[in-house]
């Protein structure tokens, strides 16, 4: 099982983002992934006033570029996350496209990042976005996987209860900045792995210090014995493990 971890620069620009995004999707399935997985918020600047005005409905331009795209070169999708419209709630969403474009999963973060670090960063999702309830997992031809949104990682029961599901693999959109990134990103990554006793495959946006959000980077395979099988830097990238 080859997964390609996108590690890609978001633009202001969505149309922009979304065709950078099925470039590398092709440039990955090229290089022969059976997954290809995008980061937390791929087509949007991850800021509170961005959400809506970037978000789109169940099936919207995002989401159908992806589908189309994952029967196109038959691989398994793991769309990084959206804004996800719905009425008057909107989600941080990720969804999952198997070979055939079928939506096989989706996931709403279940945990908003709501922090305020004396000295670091403050952000509040939940100004914005609502939460999602659901723990989630999806069947493949590699076996039962689960899927959560960075800061739903550092709940470490979500996890558990995916693995309880049959979780191999545990898919993680994310954006880490440039506070919790350094402190806690590969710590994080390697305990959830260690613990559960399933590899995290985790990708971020990549670095851009001139951007409205500062991700850290380093989109990561960590594995069952608490190693990386593969890393990235800060840079746009694409990691194959």
């Amino acid at each position: 099982m080859r997964i390609a971890l996108i590690q890609m620069p978001v633009l202001p620009d969505k149309v922009k983002n979304i065709q950078t995004a099925c470039g590398k999707i092709r440039e990955a399935a090229k290089n022969g992934a059976d997954f290809a997985v995008l980061p937390e918020m791929f087509c949007c600047p991850y800021d509170n006033s961005c959400f809506r005005p970037y978000g789109e409905p169940e099936g919207g331009e995002a989401q159908a570029a992806l589908s189309a795209l994952a029967a196109e070169r038959k691989l398994y999708l793991v769309g990084g996350t959206v804004p996800e419209l719905a009425g008057d709630q909107g989600y941080n969403t990720s969804y999952v496209y198997g070979p055939d474009g079928r939506q096989l999963a989706k996931h709403r973060k279940a945990h908003l990042f709501d922090i305020d670090v004396q000295g670091g960063q403050r952000f509040r999702e939940s100004d914005t976005l609502s939460p999602g309830n659901a723990i989630t997992t999806f069947e493949t031809a590699f076996g039962t996987m689960g899927l959560c949104v960075c800061f739903d990682l550092r709940f470490e029961e979500l996890a558990r209860c995916m693995c309880l599901r049959g979780a191999k693999v545990i898919f993680v959109p994310a954006a880490f900045n440039m506070t919790t990134g350094p402190a806690h990103w590969d710590l994080t990554m390697r305990a959830r792995a260690l613990d559960n006793q399933v590899y995290f495959a985790a990708v971020s946006p990549a670095r851009d210090m001139k951007g409205v959000y500062r991700a850290y980077g380093s989109s990561c395979i960590a594995t069952p014995w608490g190693e990386f099988l593969a890393k990235a830097d800060e840079k746009e990238t694409i990691v194959y493990g």
